[in-house]
């Protein structure tokens, strides 16, 4: 495929709605999209995303926070008509990464991507409230969270935690 084609189609996801799907195979190394949207300052930032947080518990729903890291003063909030790579879906088995050079947010292939194949990075979500963020990314190794992957072991002992209290309190405490 040329240099200057898209190598990507916006599709439905079975993941979450929408997502980028690619539009011819796509190797390893390979930037696929910039991940576009306002500078904006932390302060901004946070402001941006308890209100869409409280909006999408308002309406039941998860998701649509498009708020991406960029450096330690700024991020970008992607949540514009322009960034169409804020429809990429989270995976804990992700076939892209992120990129941060000379200020732009780049998503590149880690993997051989096959043409129709969705596209999918890690978050890199942290620990805080890991339980307002299911994942439904469906591979082997996902735990129902989306939380980077050098911190699933936590929510994997917070889960079984959870279900050892649960089976106590039903067998001496439901009796």
């Amino acid at each position: 495929m040329p240099k200057d084609q898209k190598l990507y189609i916006r599709k439905n996801s079975k993941i979450h709605a929408s997502g980028l799907f690619a539009k011819a195979d796509i190797e390893p190394g390979s930037r696929i999209i910039e991940y576009r949207g306002l500078k904006i300052t932390k302060a901004q930032s946070d402001k941006i995303a308890d209100v869409h947080i409280a909006a999408n518990k308002k309406q039941g729903t998860v998701g649509a926070v498009y708020i991406f890291t960029l450096n330690e003063r700024f991020d970008i909030n992607g949540k514009v008509s322009w960034n169409l790579a804020k429809y990429i879906n989270h995976s804990c088995n992700p076939n892209c990464e992120t990129d941060i050079v000379r200020g732009k947010i780049w998503i590149s292939a880690i993997k051989n991507i096959k043409k129709g194949e969705e596209l999918t990075y890690d978050y890199g979500y942290d620990m805080d409230s890991f339980e307002d963020h299911p994942c439904r990314c469906g591979s082997k190794n996902c735990l129902g969270y989306i939380v980077r992957s050098n911190l699933r072991w936590r929510v994997e002992k917070k889960i079984k935690e959870k279900k050892t209290k649960k089976q106590f309190n039903k067998i001496f405490i439901h009796r």
